[in-house]
């Protein structure tokens, strides 16, 4: 009897450790009955009010049922610029709005998940620093809900460095050139110029812009019909909102966006091969979109 309660006492640690080191992409905060533009408005200032930097917000695919809210704190923001292969791109998180049945679903990008993710071989450098930052988040946000149950499929912990869909498939070090400027400072004002003129059917949500490092984290609505937002989302699962806005990152004078087959699967690691092939063109067609606000 004695072996065997020791028996299944190390079954219990085992699994429980296996459980502990699969996380996912995000975390479901609660649900409120109030209307999205009032859930909008109390994310926002609850961001405010525990020193949260919001970047700015949007509707994904124009529709109202759905919201992003993109956001960083100086901590965070100024740990993973030390990491010169586009880890600025960790810096922003965000929270995403889904109104359905009446209610308003509420959740946020896991820190954890695209940290380990977007630092491959510097997390741990930091760990202290991304713990503290992913503990006061769920402590500002417990004003809004109690769940905190993570969602969206899972990776183990120690594959998100390496991360990849399957076999042949991009990873994180595999980014796409989009643009080669004569200079940082010609590609934020070039870039910056076309958002705000909404080329190629996209919208401005945010700007983080590292001047003295010359590096700047652009984020992007994709609000083409046929090419867009609108086109991919409900395909893939729109209750994973909070992946978007996509990214252009500048360093120096070269900009390059995190190419579609690992974004797209790193955001959505459940998806299935059949329906992956239904969104085939779209990586292809977010290039497009992105390298056109580089011309």
């Amino acid at each position: 009897m004695k072996y065997l309660i020791l028996n299944v006492i190390v079954f219990i640690s085992i699994n429980f450790y296996a459980i502990e080191q699969n996380l996912s992409p995000y975390i479901k905060v609660g649900e409120s009955t109030k209307s999205i533009q009032e859930v909008n408005k109390e994310v926002i200032q609850t961001l405010k009010d525990n020193s949260f930097t919001v970047l700015g917000s949007y509707n994904p695919s124009n529709k109202s049922s759905l919201g992003v809210i993109a956001f960083t704190r100086a901590d965070l923001k100024n740990t993973v610029i030390k990491v010169k292969d586009r880890g600025a791109l960790s810096a922003i998180m965000k929270v995403g709005l889904v109104a359905k049945n009446g209610k308003v679903i509420i959740s946020y990008t896991n820190p954890d998940y695209l940290l380990r993710a977007y630092l491959p071989g510097n997390y741990n450098a930091f760990k202290s620093t991304f713990d503290k930052f992913s503990s006061d988040l769920k402590t500002a946000f417990t004003s809004l809900g109690k769940e905190f149950k993570p969602f969206g499929g899972t990776v183990e912990a120690d594959q998100l460095a390496k991360y990849h869909y399957k076999i042949m498939m991009p990873y994180f070090t595999d980014p796409v050139e989009l643009h080669e400027f004569a200079s940082f400072e010609e590609g934020l004002q070039i870039i910056t110029n076309n958002m705000e003129a909404r080329k190629a059917n996209t919208v401005k949500v945010y700007s983080l812009v590292y001047k003295n490092e010359k590096v700047a984290v652009f984020g992007v609505g994709l609000l083409d019909k046929e090419e867009g937002e609108f086109n991919f989302l409900p395909k893939i699962g729109a209750d994973h909102v909070a992946a978007l806005p996509y990214e252009i990152i500048l360093q120096g004078n070269k900009a390059t966006m995190l190419h579609g087959k690992y974004r797209i699967a790193l955001h959505w690691p459940e998806l299935t091969m059949g329906t992956f092939m239904k969104i085939m063109s779209t990586p292809g067609d977010i290039e497009d979109a992105l390298e056109a606000l580089c011309e």
